[in-house]
């Protein structure tokens, strides 16, 4: 029998698995904000905005790399998580059974591990966001919102269209439903 603790992991990896999905999409068709393109940045960038001579809207070219690690994390702890069977036996991910019970073992291994570096790279990422509150520039909000103080030499936001929003996120959630389903071939 299934414990709670388990049921919860499970469905808040699937709800993770949706946002993720989400997210990548947004990240092409979203706002001017939110798209890849506009907060991956080279090393140039990034010394620019370690030497105070960074102008722009959005994620600093250092928040950039932090997001897309993060990102990556998640992306890896998810995938892992659909292939993952625990020690026990009590749960196998959906896709479990597509693998060896050796493969699944050393996945769970990894899963394991990779779980220890997400928090590693939330807490990094909390530090951040706590060093620029103290330092009198609150990001809370506008992560929420999407909306902060500008520099007037900075490029204008231009924001996602709430439509294509909703198309992301069902295209999204189909996409998980057919992951939990076992992922099963077409017409079938």
């Amino acid at each position: 029998m299934k414990s709670h603790h388990v049921d919860w992991h499970i469905w808040s990896g699937i709800a993770i698995l949706t946002l993720l999905l989400f997210r990548l999409m947004w990240g092409f068709v979203g706002s001017s904000t939110a798209r890849w393109t506009s907060f991956i940045r080279g090393p140039r960038a990034v010394l620019d905005f370690l030497r105070g001579r960074w102008v722009g809207i959005g994620h600093t070219p250092l928040g950039g790399l932090s997001v897309v690690a993060m990102f990556l994390l998640m992306c890896t702890q998810v995938g892992l998580g659909v292939f993952n069977e625990d020690e026990d036996g009590l749960y196998a991910g959906p896709l479990a059974n597509f693998l060896s019970p050796d493969t699944t073992e050393k996945i769970h291994e990894l899963h394991e591990l990779n779980f220890k570096l997400l928090l590693g790279l939330i807490v990094l990422h909390v530090g951040a966001i706590i060093y620029y509150r103290v330092r009198g520039k609150p990001l809370t909000m506008p992560m929420i919102s999407g909306r902060g103080a500008t520099n007037p030499a900075a490029p204008q936001m231009r924001p996602g269209k709430w439509w294509v929003a909703l198309i992301c996120l069902g295209i999204a959630f189909a996409i998980s439903r057919w992951v939990v389903a076992g992922a099963p071939p077409f017409g079938s």
